[in-house]
Parts: structure tokens; C-alpha cells; sequence
């Protein structure tokens, strides 16, 4: 069963079999007793059985196969024990996370008028569909259910944040990050139970499954070992008092020697369930019995579950329900002395930890990174992976990860590959609808990094603010100002659109589109070196290459492509109004000279304002030949054909800023 490999526990909505079911319906009561020791998969299992004993299944939009019912069909024809065994078939598959099967049950109590009876039916109904990715559709029922229900705040409050879920879903389906995720092919993921918890451990790796051991049909989670050669994972023989009947373990970490494996090892005590963390030493090529940790991790009426240790072997991380906590499994941490033994217990605190469970984390001593898994934020749904940084003792926000890190499923279990930074392993049901499988991953978020320079002097510019933000949006991920060198780098993400923005008073901004196209990694760099123009209040600034045919004013083409570069930096800088000015050398009359030279200003002008500038932030002028800037003539008084090449230009001019920045 799912939650029991995922060592949770679900608690849920319990409705006893009414007296019209009657002494035939032997499966309602089994499953009833099922649904009250929390065991849904059986619970399912015997309501499936009673709905077919009375066609229940047949106008089911579900991939069922009624079987032959027999005189069953007899046994209750009456609508309320048709809701009963519907809404608790769709509380048994939710509740072990068969989201599909779920669906349609909820709407088959809907469609047959019981909301009214069972008002949770569209609550569950709209996580259901959220769960199978249709956001839009999962939203209107969230919605729905809100508007109608009368009840207990919790609820709303679920629905509030299965809508915030969808919505963030959708924003991430839009715009996937930079990972690929696939399913581990091979003998690691057995079809046949769940496969989970991978860590790598002296060049092998180990897992937990539950696939059936030599034939014995019976699902218990192992321990298993794939690696030096070994093609098919191998089942770890673990040492126990076999004082205790259903044992399983899991969830393996190891200390830096390798020597010494942590792992949960659980059992059922009547109808709890009982897990704590042990620890065994590796003798003489084989392992120990195994050593219940003492009471600063195992607390006595309490659960103690999936160990990490950190790199260095000093800290033990884990989840807990112990006291002292956020609510539910909390993420706990614990230092080691020499013989691997905790002597502390410190919880993550309230920004790590929700009022939901909190599990599996991973924490890297270098980067000072934790990656876990919750349920606690928003997020696609399900366990998503959250990361947080550990900065001066004090943690960071935590992050989704993002699609497709995570799924609308459960994601739990990171680790990553040693020896490749890019690599790593996560456990997940997205692609099951029962069962936790393992996927190989690869992160190919990237770095794009470089300088900044004044575009004349190519020396670097620092105290250079830039923004690196969504282009639609606007929204700004990161600002940070350039140092004396004038280097920059910020992490590329996702497959949205960004733009990088680089503004510094007394230059122009300057707005740089970003494509997450291409190859790369997080240790590649795509390099994007820029350079910022200088510009002076009413001091002119040289447009090249804008060019007119003789005697006239009419733009070429080409002239257009050079002036589309000032319509950029004219909507990169709203704040500033130009004069755009055209010079002419000094042949033909002053009078002629001016008109030309107006109308050739006149004609950009007017091409500029056509693209979207407001006219009241450019005016043309003409100055004709009173402002040369070279000779026209030599001293000799024979032309002068270059100076006359310069002082035939375009130019523009700032001659006003709306507010500084």
C-alpha cells in the first residue's frame, strides 16, 4: 500500500454501514473494517465488490468490469446505500491516492443529487481532477463548493489552496523549468510494488522496494542494492531479534565511512503503526543487528522516519511527529557524536515547517542547501520539492522547485549523483496510480554571466544596477549592482521569456532579451558581455549610416533599420525627451540647406513616431550648415570632401529627463 511506503498515514471521513445493507453484504462490512483501520486499498477492494453486487459499477465513467453479480443485485436497491458505497469507494481510492478511480466515484454521488448528503463529495471531487491536471475544471468545482458549503473553515481553507495549486500549476505548465525527469528503466522500478528512497553509498546504490521477495506474492518493504557490476538489485540482509511479526524497513542513509546505515524500520502494533530509526554497523562484510537510536531521535509514542546524513557525518536530519513541532511530521535535525549516536534534537522552525507533513530531506554541507519535500505550500499538488538555503543560521524562504521537478503527484526523496552535479534521483507516483517509482534527473538551469563596459572607453562599469526579470510579467527575479570589475551572472531557470535591464544615472537603460533555447547546465556559463552609453544633458549623440537620397528627404530602408535602434532605447528609457537634429555641409544656399535639413529631421521624426513613440518626447530641428563639426574646405580653399561627409550627419540630443534613475 501506498502510504505505507511512503510511511504516511492518511486518517479520513468514516461512515458506518447502514442496517439496510443487510447480513448478505459481508464485502460492506469488510470494508468498513477496512476503512477504519485505514487500510483504503483493501478498503476498496470489498466496496468494489458490493457496488458490483448491485450494478453500481455499470453507468460508471470508470475502466471497471462488473462481475457477474448473480442474485446480488438484490441484496439493496436503495439510493442512500448507492451514495454510501459510492462516496466511500471514492474515499478509499483518494485516500490511497488512486486519483483516477477517485473522480469518477465523487461524481457519480454528485451526479445522482447526494452532495447534499455528503457535502465533502465536491470538495474531494475538485482535488481529484487537480490531481489529474484538469485546473480549470478542478477550479470551477472548488468554487462551486465554496459558494454551497456551510461548514467547518478547514475545508474552505483546503479548497482556497487547491485553487491556489491550480493556478500555480497552470503558471508552470506554461513556462517548464530547465529539467529532465524520466523513469529509471531497468530492474529498479519492479512494476510490482513501490520503488523508492534511492542513495548511493561507496559506488552502489541502495533503495527500498516492495516488490515480492522469491515468489512470495506478499508486498514488504526491503532494502535493496544495485551497483559494481551487479545488473539486477539484490535484496540487503539485514540482521533482527525477530521479536516482531510484518517488520519492513527502509529509507537507507549512510555515514561518510559508509560503514554505518541509518534506516526506518516499522510495524503494525495492533492498528497503529509503529516507526522508529535504527542504525547498524557494518562487521566483517556483513551488517550488524541493527540499534534502535535513543530517545533524542526515537521518542517514545511517536514516529521517527526517513534519516539523512549529511556528507560530513556530523547531522542527522529526519521527519518526526514528535512534540515541539509545526503540526504533523516536522523536519527535525540532530548532531552525531563519534559512534553515530544523536545528542540533540533541534526542529527546522517555523519557515522550514508547515501545519502538513514535512518529509525526506536532503541537505548539502557545501552549499548549504535543503531540498524536502511538503505538503504545506502552494504548490502542483501533493508532495512537491521545496528548496531553502541556510544563510548566517538563519533560513530562507523555501522555493518550489517547479514543473517538471515536481508533478501533480507525490515527489519525495532527492539525491543527488555524486561526481555529477547535474544528475540526481527523485522518487514519485506521477506516472502510477498506486505507486511510488524511481526517476533519473538532470538539471539543465544554467548561468548566464559576463561584464559591463562604457561603450567608448570598453573599460568596465561598476555601481551598474541590474535587473534580471520575467519580460512579460516585468516581474524582477534578482537585482544586483556591479562591482569594480563589473561582472554579473544570474541563473537561468525556466523556459519562460527574461530580459536582463542595466541602468546607471548618467547612461541609458538598456534592455537585453534572454531565450532559455540552447544546450547547457548549472556549471555551464552563457556569456553575455554588454556595453552602456554615456550621454550628457543637451550634449548631441551621433546616429550613423542614416542616409537620403540626393536632394532629398526621403529615408531608405537602411536609414530605418538604424533608427529602429533609437525607437529601442527610447522605450527602454521613458523618462527622456530628445531633439533629433540633421546637419547638412555648406554647399547650396543657407535657406536651402536649412529646409533640406528640417525636412530630412522631419522624416525620422515622423518614422519614430509611427512605431510607437509619443510625439511629445521628440521634435526634429534642421540647422543646415551652422554647425559644422569639420571643415567643409582645406586652407588652401580647395574642397574638402571628408569634412564635408561629417558635417552631412544626424543626430539627437537629451534635452530633458522626467525623473532620474
Amino acid at each position: 500500500m501506498k502510504k505505507i511506503l511512503l510511511l504516511i498515514f492518511f486518517t479520513g471521513l468514516f461512515c458506518s454501514a447502514k442496517a439496510q445493507f443487510g447480513g448478505r453484504n459481508n464485502n460492506v462490512t469488510l470494508g468498513d473494517k477496512a476503512f477504519r483501520n485505514q487500510d483504503y486499498y483493501e478498503a476498496a477492494h470489498y466496496y468494489l465488490k458490493a457496488a458490483e453486487g448491485i450494478k453500481l459499477t455499470g453507468d460508471v465513467a470508470m475502466p471497471y468490469q462488473a462481475a457477474d453479480a448473480g442474485d446480488k443485485e438484490k441484496e439493496n436497491k436503495d439510493g442512500k446505500s448507492r451514495a454510501y458505497l459510492s462516496y466511500q469507494l471514492a474515499e478509499s481510492y483518494r485516500l490511497y491516492e488512486n486519483y483516477i478511480e477517485a473522480e469518477g466515484w465523487y461524481k457519480k454521488v454528485l451526479d445522482e443529487g447526494n452532495e447534499k448528503e455528503y457535502p465533502l463529495a465536491r470538495l474531494w471531487y475538485g482535488v481529484c481532477q487537480r490531481a489529474t491536471q484538469k485546473y480549470d475544471e478542478a477550479i470551477i468545482q472548488l468554487e462551486q463548493f465554496k459558494a454551497a458549503y456551510k461548514g467547518d473553515n478547514a475545508n474552505v481553507s483546503i479548497a482556497d489552496k487547491e485553487i491556489a495549486n491550480c493556478r500555480f500549476a497552470k503558471e508552470q505548465h506554461q513556462y517548464p523549468g530547465l529539467f529532465d525527469i524520466t523513469k529509471k528503466t531497468g530492474d529498479w522500478n519492479s512494476g510490482d510494488g513501490s520503488d523508492y528512497t534511492v542513495v548511493k553509498n561507496n559506488g552502489n546504490y541502495w533503495f527500498t522496494s516492495s516488490r515480492p521477495v522469491d515468489g512470495d506474492k506478499k508486498r514488504v518493504n526491503r532494502i535493496y542494492m544495485a551497483g559494481n557490476g551487479v545488473v539486477k538489485p539484490e535484496v540487503v540482509l539485514l540482521k533482527d531479534e525477530g521479536k516482531v511479526k510484518e517488520l519492513e524497513y527502509g529509507a537507507p542513509a549512510f555515514d561518510a565511512t559508509g560503514q554505518r546505515m541509518y534506516y526506518t524500520r516499522w510495524y503494525k502494533e495492533g492498528t497503529k503503526t509503529v516507526k522508529q530509526i535504527y542504525v547498524a554497523q557494518m562487521q566483517n562484510g556483513e551488517w550488524g543487528i541493527p540499534k534502535k537510536l535513543n530517545n533524542n531521535v526515537n521518542v517514545d509514542g511517536y514516529n521517527a522516519i526517513q534519516p539523512f546524513v549529511t556528507a560530513d557525518g556530523k547531522k542527522l536530519y529526519y521527519a518526526s511527529d514528535r512534540p515541539g513541532g509545526q503540526g504533523e511530521d516536522d523536519i527535525w535535525v540532530s548532531d552525531l557524536n563519534g559512534d553515530g549516536s544523536p545528542v540533540n534534537a533541534v526542529n527546522l522552525g517555523i519557515v522550514i515547517n508547515t501545519s502538513s507533513d514535512d518529509h525526506s530531506p536532503y541537505y548539502d554541507v557545501k552549499t548549504k542547501r535543503l531540498i524536502y519535500s511538503t505538503k504545506g505550500f502552494v504548490g502542483l499538488g501533493g508532495y512537491d520539492f521545496f528548496e531553502s538555503f541556510d544563510i548566517d543560521g538563519k533560513w530562507s524562504a523555501p522555493q518550489n522547485m517547479g514543473y517538471p521537478f515536481n508533478s501533480a503527484k507525490d515527489d519525495l526523496y532527492y539525491f543527488p549523483e555524486d561526481g555529477n552535479s547535474n544528475k540526481f534521483y527523485i522518487s514519485s507516483d506521477r506516472e502510477s496510480d498506486c505507486c511510488m517509482n524511481i526517476f533519473e534527473g538532470y538539471d539543465k538551469r544554467r548561468m548566464i554571466a559576463g561584464t559591463v563596459k562604457d561603450c567608448s572607453s570598453q573599460k568596465p562599469l561598476g555601481g551598474v544596477k541590474i535587473s534580471f526579470m520575467d519580460s512579460v510579467s516585468k516581474l524582477v527575479y534578482k537585482d544586483v549592482v556591479t562591482p569594480a570589475s563589473a561582472g554579473y551572472s544570474f541563473m537561468l531557470t525556466s523556459q519562460r521569456a527574461y530580459t536582463i535591464k542595466l541602468e546607471k544615472p548618467g547612461y541609458f537603460t538598456k534592455l537585453i532579451p534572454v531565450t532559455a533555447s540552447g544546450s547547457g547546465s548549472a556549471d555551464s556559463l552563457l556569456n553575455a558581455d554588454f556595453c552602456m552609453q554615456a550621454f550628457v544633458l543637451n550634449k548631441p549623440v551621433p546616429i550613423r549610416n542614416i542616409l537620403y537620397d540626393f536632394n532629398e528627404a526621403t529615408l531608405r530602408p537602411e536609414s530605418k533599420v538604424v533608427l529602429n535602434e533609437l525607437i529601442a532605447l527610447l522605450r527602454e528609457n521613458p523618462a527622456i525627451h530628445i531633439e533629433l537634429a540633421a546637419h547638412t555641409d555648406s554647399q547650396g544656399t543657407d535657406e536651402y540647406n536649412e529646409k533640406l535639413s528640417l525636412a530630412r529631421a522631419q522624416s525620422c521624426v515622423e518614422y519614430i513616431i509611427s512605431e510607437g513613440i509619443g510625439s511629445d518626447r521628440i521634435y526634429a530641428k534642421g540647422y543646415g550648415e551652422r554647425k559644422p563639426i569639420a571643415p567643409n574646405t582645406l586652407p588652401d580653399g580647395k574642397d574638402n570632401p571628408e569634412g564635408r561627409q561629417l558635417n552631412r550627419r544626424t543626430e539627437f540630443t537629451v534635452v530633458k529627463i522626467d525623473k532620474l534613475y
